[in-house]
């Protein structure tokens, strides 16, 4: 907001920029400033709204995580995976396929509405003073929580929102105290869930990342997602009803953090096995991501350099997605980043054509580098057992 970078800060000098901001929270005359609001394109062509904090605010931001997060790490149940060291996306998914794979069949597949737009800043702030009794940090975090937010529209013209402040809820999701505070909000379900014995007497086990859960039930998921309704609402968050759903394994599939959970078969026996594999979603967005990097009006780039975009690309949405049967959403990838390439090769070199022969696919990996996803193909045991 302020226009500060960081190459600024670096000419003014770091450990002076570092000093003078230490001594604004010492003597407490800091004061955030307000945060920026973007927005990213989401897959349903909607739009999700981020929140930018100054350099200097993030810093500081930075600094109270330090602080904060040993201190609430120690009894953060282990049912929430997110923004916790040690623990991965890939870990929760594990941990809901080892659920359904021992009875738990039935799901409540839960979506709450703009999580972080919604929490509660008063039941928030006991659920972090409940550990933290100093008065500073405890405004502090009030400040963050309820700085005014500013976007600039299609004009060009800025508008300005204290609706955090006026409304008493909500956290900029892009701060870095955001996942923090998510975290130690959903304990307040988590816990209570167990503590009002819906989980051991539904036999319904959550795991939670952010603000994607599902509850794993051996039966009774209708009522589990009556109870799950009706705790969300006393915690006054909002239970998206176009998206929550009762899933029954193996007739139907349900997606959790970009897996489909269903029926399998194994490509060896044809046995049926509940599994995972990369959902339909996650498989059409890398590829609408391989589109947009490939599109003829792009043919200025050398093509080494192209490829190596290409790669990163692959590369990193292969590492998320390797739980499981993966050779199929593999070569589905990799037949189109195979297709687009070879249309960027002849529009950048003006060929008619399809390219087919010219560019073979031993050529775009041999000579061009193309990675090649069939060779890293791998299947956990506990996936394809």
């Amino acid at each position: 907001m302020d226009g500060q970078t960081f190459e600024g800060i670096e000419a003014y000098g770091a450990e002076r920029w570092l000093d003078e901001l230490a001594q604004e929270l010492k003597s407490r005359t800091y004061q955030p400033l307000p945060v920026r609001r973007v927005f990213i394109p989401k897959p349903d062509g909607k739009q999700r709204p981020l929140g930018v904090p100054a350099i200097r605010d993030r810093v500081a931001q930075v600094a109270a995580v330090l602080i904060l997060e040993p201190i609430f790490e120690a009894d953060l149940p282990s049912e929430q995976y997110a923004y916790r060291q040690d623990r991965s996306a890939l870990d929760a998914v594990r941990h809901v396929h080892k659920l359904v794979n021992t009875g738990h069949g039935e799901i409540v597949d839960a979506d709450l509405s703009s999580y972080f737009d919604t929490l509660p800043h008063s039941e928030l702030l006991k659920s972090v003073a409940r550990r933290v009794v100093d008065g500073a940090m405890l405004h502090l975090i009030k400040m963050w929580l309820e700085a005014p937010v500013e976007e600039t529209d299609e004009r060009g013209n800025k508008r300005r929102s204290t609706r955090n402040r006026d409304e008493g809820r909500g956290t900029p999701q892009g701060s870095p105290i955001s996942p923090l505070l998510s975290n130690l909000y959903m304990r307040r379900f988590v816990l209570g869930w167990k503590k009002l014995g819906h989980e051991k007497r539904l036999k319904a086990y959550t795991v939670n990342y952010a603000d994607d859960l599902v509850i794993c039930c051996r039966g009774k998921a209708d009522e589990a997602l009556v109870k799950m309704r009706d705790m969300m609402t006393k915690l006054k968050l909002t239970v998206n009803e176009t998206k929550t759903r009762v899933c029954k394994l193996p007739e139907e599939k349900f997606d959790f953090l970009g897996y489909s959970f269903g029926r399998c078969y194994s490509p060896k026996t044809g046995r049926a096995y509940i599994g995972t594999t990369p959902s339909k979603k996650r498989v059409q967005r890398i590829c609408q991501a391989i589109s947009a990097a490939t599109r003829r009006s792009q043919t200025q780039q050398a093509a080494e350099q192209l490829v190596a975009q290409l790669n990163r690309q692959i590369i990193g949405w292969a590492n998320y997605f390797c739980l499981g049967p993966v050779s199929k959403a593999y070569r589905v990838v990799e037949e189109h980043t195979r297709r687009r390439l070879r249309q960027w090769l002849c529009a950048k070199h003006q060929r008619t054509g399809a390219g087919t022969t010219r560019y073979s696919d031993q050529l775009l990996h041999d000579r061009f580098g193309l990675v090649r996803l069939a060779e890293r193909t791998a299947s956990f045991p506990w996936a394809t057992s």
